[in-house]
């Protein structure tokens, strides 16, 4: 199976979550995503890692090797643009 790209994961992310902002950089095998949703509102960073995690669903064990993250409210991503 071919690594899945930047886009892939981006979109794998976007279908399952709603997210005012998100980014996916990586090199096939290591990615890194900044996610914007207001899903995140007045949850933990472990419970916002959970929902991306649930959002990727079979893709996090399968295709997805590293995923780093950053997670953010919109009022979060408010303040630190």
């Amino acid at each position: 199976m071919a690594n899945p790209t930047p886009a892939a994961i981006q979109q794998y992310i976007a279908d399952g979550l709603h997210c005012a902002h998100l980014e996916v950089e990586g090199d096939g095998q290591h990615f890194f995503a900044t996610i914007v949703s207001s899903e995140f509102e007045g949850k933990s960073r472990i419970q916002r890692h959970q929902r991306v995690y649930q959002a990727l669903g079979d893709r996090m064990r399968a295709e997805i090797h590293a995923l780093s993250m950053k997670t953010l409210t919109p009022d979060e991503w408010a303040t630190k643009a």
